[in-house]
């Protein structure tokens, strides 16, 4: 059989089990197991667990757990809303400032938990209602929060960026600093849409109110005092502490990915039970008990996906992918924008998890001998997957704001985040004609490379 019968076969089986409705990591286990047994000497079959054991024994990867850990600590807790509280009252005054505290607090929340979902719920649970109650429509609500949840894949601590360190074998500190311009510049540009939203929206109510419609809440005026502002200030600072505390410990060589792992989750149980007096094992059970869920998860996912990858790689396919790529030779930047829009279409329906670890083998070789920087291309890769995690059909974002406003058509939900689709394009344009905005940083703090 052809290599390219068997990837076609490998690629096909792959679908059909998927949509079969198993969970990813058990369908990806299914296909590689049967084309070990087909394909492959019997001996293989020994292997499995062997095989699985040893692709998971990274000790980068011993890192995810603790950062779920962090992330849970701090989502199962009412440190999100104090967050969204403090940034609101600071920039309430600025057009569109409620917006603008959303996308800020998205951003800070990923900075700390580096999860999407557990941004987009946190964040959204507090803002959502507190967005609508003064007037914004149901749709840029539910977008503004999608979006900005999506920075939880971009911005350090990222899980997704750990598994890219992985598979790309590029280092996870540089990785990780290259991730903060792209992300400041995806929040100045949804701070840059909210505020030109919400006067268009304004503008829209006071037209309505004018020709003796309704009073929209948009057109009432909020009011807090200095003493209010400073009164606020403290909420923040536990994010401060913790941000600052695991950045010098990581940066300033005191420890690695791992051990800042450990340092995070600790000083995010530290505060938890100092400020917010969450130490009793009850208080603590959901914490640990929604880690321990979602660690599972993540991880049984990552084992398969380098299992399935190790499959695909013994039987030649991911290797004669890329050289089938490398044949067609595509100008540079075509073959970016081919690899690009491969990216895109998976992530109707796998998340960055998936598509990172299945896809890694095959799109790597072909775009490192064309030159590109594989630290600068997984950060545009980043950007595209949390593409993914907005767009339909399967965008993970959309069902949590979902779940957390119910209420809201899933049509004004979609409708909502496309602008921010376009905004997250414009970003991946800006990356290739000023890739300094992602290698900037880490050339500067730890060399050029």
């Amino acid at each position: 059989m052809s290599d390219l019968t068997l990837g076609a076969l490998y690629g096909l089986a792959t679908l059909v089990i998927m949509f079969s409705g198993l969970p990813i990591a058990f369908a990806l286990g299914v296909v590689a197991t049967g084309f070990m047994y087909f394909c492959m000497p019997p001996s293989s079959l020994d292997t499995i667990t062997q095989n699985v054991y040893e692709e998971m024994a990274s000790i980068t990867l011993l890192s995810i757990p603790l950062f779920i850990l962090k992330g849970a600590a701090i989502g199962k807790s009412p440190a999100g809303k104090d967050l969204y509280s403090a940034i609101h009252t600071w920039m309430h005054k600025i057009p569109g400032g409620l917006g603008i505290a959303n996308v800020f607090a998205c951003a800070l929340f990923a900075a700390m938990a580096g999860s999407s979902p557990a941004t987009c719920s946190a964040i959204g649970s507090a803002g959502i209602p507190e967005m609508r109650k003064r007037g914004y429509s149901p749709g840029f609500a539910a977008g503004i929060i999608a979006a900005g949840g999506t920075l939880g894949i971009l911005l350090p601590p990222s899980i997704t960026m750990i598994l890219y360190a992985v598979a790309a074998e590029q280092s996870l500190g540089r990785l990780f600093l290259a991730g903060i311009g792209p992300g400041v510049l995806l929040v100045v540009l949804f701070a840059g849409y909210a505020v030109y939203r919400a006067r268009k929206e304004y503008r829209m109510a006071l037209e309505v109110y004018n020709n003796g419609g309704a009073k929209s809440a948009y057109l009432e005026d909020e009011h807090f005092t200095l003493a209010q502002k400073v009164e606020m200030l403290p909420r923040v600072l536990p994010f401060i502490i913790l941000l600052i505390g695991v950045m010098v410990a990581l940066y300033g060589g005191f420890a690695t990915p791992s051990e800042t792992a450990g340092l995070g989750a600790l000083l995010a149980m530290l505060l938890l039970a100092v400020i917010y007096g969450v130490w009793r094992p009850s208080e603590l059970s959901p914490i640990l008990s929604s880690s321990i869920k979602e660690s599972t998860m993540l991880l049984l996912i990552i084992g398969m996906s380098l299992f399935y990858s190790y499959v695909m790689s013994y039987l030649h396919i991911s290797q004669s992918a890329a050289a089938w790529v490398v044949s067609l030779h595509l100008s540079k930047w075509l073959l970016l924008a081919v690899i690009l829009l491969m990216v895109v279409v998976f992530g109707f329906f796998l998340p960055p998890v998936s598509i990172i670890l299945m896809t890694a083998p095959i799109i790597l070789p072909p775009l490192k001998d064309a030159g590109f920087d594989l630290i600068w291309f997984g950060i545009v890769m980043t950007v595209v997957m949390e593409m993914g995690l907005i767009h339909p059909p399967v965008g993970l974002n959309i069902f949590v704001i979902k779940n957390i406003a119910p209420d809201i058509p899933l049509k004004d939900v979609v409708w909502g985040v496309f602008p921010f689709l376009i905004l997250m394009l414009v970003a991946v344009l800006l990356l290739c004609f000023f890739p300094a905005i992602a290698t900037g940083l880490p050339d500067m703090i730890m060399g050029a490379k």
